[in-house]
């Protein structure tokens, strides 16, 4: 009787922690999504192959005031890619391809800029960002959303992008490579990216509510979805929540947290679905969750760790002594975390409708300590205090520079004129610009990516700012301006104003001639 006596209040003790603890959690989210602004936030966690957490918190729209849950679907972006590559092992698993085989093999017409690598690479290469091309480079061709290049463009116009480091050397991520990994899929299976991920992934694994591109989504009336928002002058407003079809294999996937940590599940029982379907052999597997290339790791980090790198579609890392495999997504207007440390048999998924990776990470890392037996180290607090640090001199420096066109615009003599760059302008992969004046104003328009338009500000007797006029972008440009002789441009170079412009808008990598 005693015995048992105390086995009940063991129990009740438990209880009672597993409710505190969801309550500190529920406390966190709903001070995270306070401090960075967040209209919505949902969050999973699986342990030991049962689901013990999953809500949403906040809005899921600024627009309507409608609640986040656990079924609010999200476009989870580059989380996306983990299912192109068990697309690709599936296909493997059949016989159908090697990672190790040519992608000329399957898109005979490929190219990259250098021939010994058109000839080379490989599917390998192609989902581990190794193929020689940099940080987002070639991004402009699908993003911002709403462009008009397909996929076949996108694979053409692959060989006019230099690489900006030798092949198979570095880590740079890139998403372009990821679209051509995912015609690979097209190619062998007569299926769209979309519809393969659909009926082959999402289906079988129970993820009974997800879809492989948003168009699908929106196809299908889901109502319990998200708008993105961004900020705006400091303050969070709803934005255009949409994703270019081409992309999907990099990042077209709209899930929510009840199917999302169903993929948990099924990942941590060796890719094996709920009714005994093992999508992916251990072979495979191995080569997924294996690094395939490093990155170098500081000496002194959070976690204790020793390696860095990247697998088939996924970051790898090791935590105080355990393997993490993990990924992050980011669209405008919207990011998400999805984080698994297999030996731990622990899932930790984070989604969000803004685009503030400080919130999922202050969320996934005190969830995550906890389990790793950390001390409390209020991540909110450090991840609050340093964004603040870091807007402010972002804010900073964006005021000086449009001050200083402010400035300039009193010298007349010395601004630009009309005639001198009034013209189109085309970039080999990315198009043409247009640079017209109307009324008092310089305009320039994009015309592969409609949406990236806006006021042409006067700096200095060569460069102007492009201030694009959606403003969630964040994403303002120096437009440098070659001039021949007489006076007239030639040619365009283009470079983000801040650092804080997501490095898909690489502007940079834009080498700009006049062809009229």
């Amino acid at each position: 009787m005693k015995r048992n006596f105390s086995l009940l209040l063991l129990l009740i003790s438990v209880f009672a922690f597993s409710q505190m603890e969801e309550k500190k959690l529920d406390e966190l989210i709903q001070n995270t999504i306070k401090t960075f602004d967040v209209p919505g936030m949902s969050v999973g966690i699986v342990k030991d192959g049962k689901l013990i957490y999953a809500k949403g918190f906040g809005v899921r729209s600024l627009s309507n005031g409608q609640k986040m849950d656990e079924n609010t679907l999200v476009g989870i972006a580059s989380n996306s890619k983990s299912f192109t590559t068990t697309a690709l092992a599936m296909l493997a698993d059949e016989g159908k391809l090697s990672f190790d085989d040519k992608v000329t093999k399957y898109i005979p017409e490929f190219q990259m800029y250098d021939p010994y690598v058109s000839q080379e690479v490989t599917i390998k290469d192609l989902i581990t960002h190794r193929a020689g091309l940099g940080l987002g480079q070639g991004d402009l061709m699908f993003f911002p959303e709403g462009g008009n290049l397909s996929v076949n463009d996108i694979i053409h116009n692959v060989r006019y992008l230099k690489p900006e480091n030798p092949f198979r050397t570095t880590l740079d991520y890139n998403n372009i490579m990821f679209i051509v990994a995912g015609e690979v899929i097209h190619r062998i299976s007569g299926k769209t990216w979309s519809q393969f991920i659909e009926e082959r992934i999402l289906k079988p694994v129970g993820m009974t509510s997800s879809f492989g591109s948003y168009k699908n989504a929106k196809a299908a009336n889901s109502l319990n979805i998200i708008d993105a928002h961004a900020p705006v002058n400091g303050k969070a407003v709803a934005v255009p929540h949409d994703w270019n079809e081409t992309a999907n294999a990099a990042g077209g996937i709209m899930s929510n947290i009840s199917d999302m940590t169903t993929w948990a599940q099924f990942l941590m029982n060796g890719f094996t679905t709920k009714d005994g379907k093992k999508l992916v052999s251990d072979k495979q597997i191995q080569q997924l969750w294996n690094l395939q290339i490093s990155t170098p790791v500081a000496l002194k980090n959070s976690y204790d760790s020793n390696f860095a790198g990247y697998g088939l579609g996924w970051f790898l890392t090791d935590v105080k002594g355990h393997k993490q495999v993990y990924h992050t997504g980011g669209l405008i207007g919207t990011v998400t975390q999805f984080t698994v440390i297999p030996d731990m048999k622990l899932a930790i998924v984070v989604l969000t409708n803004q685009q503030s990776g400080a919130a999922f990470s202050a969320v996934t890392n005190t969830v995550k300590d906890s389990y790793l037996g950390y001390p409390d180290r209020n991540w909110l607090k450090n991840y609050a205090d340093r964004t603040a640090k870091m807007n402010a001199d972002f804010d900073n420096a964006k005021k000086e520079i449009f001050a200083k066109s402010e400035t300039f615009k009193k010298d007349k003599i010395a601004q630009i004129k009309p005639e001198q760059i009034a013209g189109i302008y085309k970039d080999i992969w990315f198009g043409e610009v247009v640079i017209s004046k109307e009324g008092n104003t310089f305009r320039i328009v994009c015309k592969n990516s409609p949406r990236l338009k806006g006021e042409l500000l006067p700096y200095s007797s060569n460069i102007m700012i492009a201030k694009w006029d959606e403003r969630s972008y964040d994403a303002d440009v120096f437009v440098n301006f070659n001039f021949d002789e007489n006076g007239k441009a030639q040619s365009v170079k283009m470079k983000p104003i801040s650092d804080i412009t997501d490095f898909s808008f690489d502007f940079e990598d834009l080498d700009l001639k006049r062809v009229n």
